[in-house]
């Protein structure tokens, strides 16, 4: 059997090295989650997984054109190999762009053809086999802050003239910025602050400042950020049973589950992940990626997954949750007469200066931050240093008094196994997998993308990447690291 369940480094910086010896730590969570299983039926997602492989070869080249601006060949090649390996793209047909109606089609040799359509500020999304358009109207998502190049940084991006403080080895920064961008590592952007400010920042080929970049499971924090915004302005708490519709008839147990448990990771929903430490790639294709690729209602999908083990037992990496999790945000925004799809932008992008962000959809308009998201290092950045300063910006309080404590705090399911290494749609340090403290917690994406929060030394760290180089881009970040803790006071 395969194991998936390898540490987080190597699965979200794409390591083909799946296949494991047996190891006792693996078999002993394979063991205890078969024990709490529920008798419930695993019903696998429909459709032919090479026409699934084919949307998402359609959408990551989309939005690799017209969002970030990159080369059709060079997005091809390079980016985005999670719903569209790599191996399977030689299956397929060459995507082929089609600039005037913004639009990438991809065909299958039977003939069926898949289709991303770039829809502005909802970004490139997956049309249903034979679909022309979306289930949506898209809108203009307005950018409510000053231009950008005289504001001040954080919240713009003048950077201040003064030097940085006699305390930082600026030798060192230099060097852990050549390590970071190693040829082999295909490294797009690194952006480094301490105390808030940026004390090293470089970017690759044709990549700006203002580039957004491919951005992947980051987005899950971004979902935790969103929820968290709507905890503090008191339409949802964090320890109440997750108000889904689907799970609303008398007796569904799927009404036990709490808004902590989605954010947890462990609601315990039934569905194929890769990530799953008994996932076998030889089976149905992955309900996990499925949420992205099938063209569906993303959010009626995930809500209709069975149970496999009771709410808040089982901590396991999988895409049903920050699903729901953005469904409730959609009901709140809704529920109070407000327009869902600039929700982001006004409760949060405009407060933190982010304007490189691009959430995509689904082609009913539900937000798909588990991974469908791109923004620019440092709007990552501006992201991070509002977690490393508690939810608050500029002396506003924007997440509740506690949610950054919950969300940098191990899952209670996941310590269960002792495994230290997942909070609140965010990674933690606590196996030491990486070469700073045990106090960092960390966002991350699948092709080596990082923004990495460190409270002991005042820094946060973004590096964004080419998803070819996600083997040696994760390598190369950890050296980079270490120089970067050497250059840099403790707290």
């Amino acid at each position: 059997m395969t194991r998936g369940f390898l540490p987080a480094v190597l699965l979200l910086a794409g390591s083909s090295a799946l296949a494991q010896q047996s190891d006792p730590r693996i078999d002993s969570l394979i063991a205890r989650a078969k024990a709490l299983e529920l008798a419930t039926p695993y019903v696998p997602p429909p459709g032919d997984a090479l026409e699934h492989h084919a949307a998402g070869f359609a959408k990551i080249v989309c939005s690799a054109v017209f969002i970030t601006g990159l080369d059709p060949a060079f997005a091809v090649e390079n980016v985005g190999y999670f719903t569209a390996p790599y191996a399977e793209r030689a299956k397929l047909g060459k995507p082929v762009i089609d600039r005037a109606h913004s639009a990438v089609h991809v065909t299958l040799p039977s003939g069926v053809t898949r289709t991303a359509l770039f829809l502005g500020d909802q970004g490139c999304v997956t049309l249903p086999a034979g679909a022309q358009s979306p289930s949506f109207t898209p809108i203009r998502v307005k950018n409510r802050v000053s231009d950008s190049s005289t504001q001040p940084w954080p919240t713009g991006d003048a950077l201040p003239q003064e030097p940085v403080a006699a305390a930082l080895d600026t030798a060192q920064l230099r060097r852990a910025a050549d390590t970071a961008f190693e040829p082999a590592a295909m490294t797009a952007a690194l952006v480094v602050t301490w105390k808030g400010r940026i004390i090293a920042e470089r970017y690759g080929d044709g990549i700006t400042l203002r580039t957004p970049l491919e951005s992947w499971s980051m987005g899950k924090s971004l979902t935790a950020t969103l929820m968290g915004i709507l905890i503090k302005q008191g339409a949802y708490s964090l320890w109440q049973p997750a108000p889904v519709p689907e799970w609303q008839q008398p007796g569904d147990p799927r009404a036990k589950v709490r808004i902590a448990d989605l954010l947890n990771m462990s609601s315990g929903l039934r569905i194929r992940a890769p990530q799953d430490p008994d996932y076998d790639p030889a089976g149905p294709y992955p309900d996990h990626v499925y949420l992205y690729t099938g063209g569906i209602n993303a959010f009626h999908y995930a809500a209709t997954r069975p149970l496999q083990w009771p709410p808040g037992s089982v901590g396991r990496y999988r895409n049903t949750d920050p699903v729901l999790v953005n469904y409730l945000v959609r009901l709140a925004v809704e529920r109070r007469g407000e327009e869902y799809l600039s929700f982001p932008q006004r409760a949060l992008f405009d407060k933190l200066g982010m304007r490189s962000v691009v959430i995509e959809t689904d082609p009913y308009g539900d937000f798909l931050t588990q991974g469908y998201d791109l923004a620019s290092a440092r709007d990552w950045a501006r992201l991070g240093n509002l977690y490393l300063q508690d939810g608050v910006w500029h002396g506003e309080r924007l997440l509740p008094e506690g949610f950054v404590r919950f969300v940098s705090t191990v899952a209670p399911a996941w310590a269960a196994d002792h495994r230290a290494i997942y909070g609140g749609f965010f990674w933690i340090n606590g196996d030491g997998a990486w070469p700073i403290p045990r106090d960092a917690y960390y966002m991350a994406g699948a092709g080596g993308q990082y923004t990495l929060i460190i409270p002991s030394h005042d820094l946060v760290v973004v590096r964004l990447g080419h998803y070819r180089g996600a083997a040696p881009g994760t390598e190369s970040l950890k050296r980079a690291l270490s120089l970067l803790l050497a250059a840099v006071p403790a707290r």
